[in-house]
């Protein structure tokens, strides 16, 4: 009867670890975005918990009400959570259309923001190219006026009786010449990111619409799923048949625990526990070296008296 039940046992854990090896795999590529060893990371996570929870049921032998009520209010958190996750993975496309029905109103949330900043990046672009136009604009005209400059040479001769002074003039071309090439690229280079701010002013939209799709959340599903469940008889009813499969798997172990019957293995057991027991029982009773010489010698001294 003990290997039955064993075998009993192992089945039964068998079925709950594929199901949450599964929850978990699936929870951590769909919502943590993981590679396939961090899903296999997860699953086996999740069989390791789910294995410690249940023989915390098959190792347990008091019949204690509070601990038994604790195991029940467990096993349906589990079954619920695991229905949710199962459903939301199962109901996906089901979920993502709803979702895009709702998008409009996502993206009135995060456009007006965006596109605020994108502009306000792009005057401040404009007000800059406008400067170094306006600039570039003095300088020229300057230099329309004005391309050449004269410089006053002046040099100093002197010999041993009188000094004389040579003044000679030269023209060379405006220095501010110079000037215009570092312009014309600080220019072009403040319009080529003008121009990238624009584009992406333009493509923001869909910008949005596809972050917005990429970025899944489990808590925005799980509120679109109660949404379907609230509106819909039919994934209502799904979504109960998930959850009564899922709770009756998840007490499995804990029915086959209260029904089990005391067998062969239980009674040798319980026999070992009693003959322990009895064996710290008789222990206690034998009086220790100490109190036995204690009492000898009160015995000794009683006589002596006598």
């Amino acid at each position: 009867m003990a290997a039955k039940r064993v075998l009993r046992y192992t089945s039964a854990l068998l079925i709950i670890c594929l199901l949450w090896a599964f929850i978990g795999f699936l929870f951590t590529q769909r919502y943590l975005k993981g590679e396939w060893y961090s899903c296999l990371l997860g699953a086996v996570i999740m069989v390791f918990l789910i294995i410690q929870i249940e023989r915390q049921i098959i190792l347990s032998t008091s019949k204690n009400k509070w601990l038994n009520g604790f195991r029940v209010a467990l096993g349906l958190t589990m079954a619920v959570i695991g229905t949710l996750i199962i459903d939301q993975i199962i109901f996906s496309e089901d979920i993502n259309k709803r979702k895009l029905l709702g998008m409009d109103e996502e993206v009135k949330k995060v456009l007006p923001a965006r596109e605020a900043t994108l502009s306000g990046l792009i005057a401040e672009l404009n007000r800059t190219i406008e400067s170094k136009e306006s600039e570039r604009k003095n300088i020229s005209d300057d230099i329309s006026k004005n391309p050449f400059m004269s410089i006053y040479d002046r040099v100093t001769t002197r010999d041993t009786i009188t000094q004389s002074v040579i003044i000679t003039k030269r023209n060379v071309p405006n220095p501010k010449t110079s000037l215009l090439e570092p312009l014309d690229r600080t220019i072009a280079d403040l319009r080529i990111e003008k121009a990238k701010k624009e584009s992406m002013l333009l493509s923001l939209r869909p910008a949005v619409e596809a972050e917005l799709k990429e970025h899944v959340g489990f808590l925005d599903e799980l509120n679109v799923m109660i949404d379907m469940l609230s509106e819909s008889i039919s994934s209502f009813i799904a979504w109960s048949i998930w959850v009564v499969l899922l709770l009756i798997l998840e007490l499995l172990v804990l029915v086959s625990k209260f029904t089990d019957t005391e067998n062969d293995y239980d009674r040798m057991e319980n026999q070992q526990m009693q003959l322990h027991f009895r064996r710290i029982e008789l222990l206690s009773k034998v009086p220790s070296p100490d109190k036995s010489q204690k009492q000898n010698q009160s015995v000794q001294k009683e006589n002596r008296e006598n």
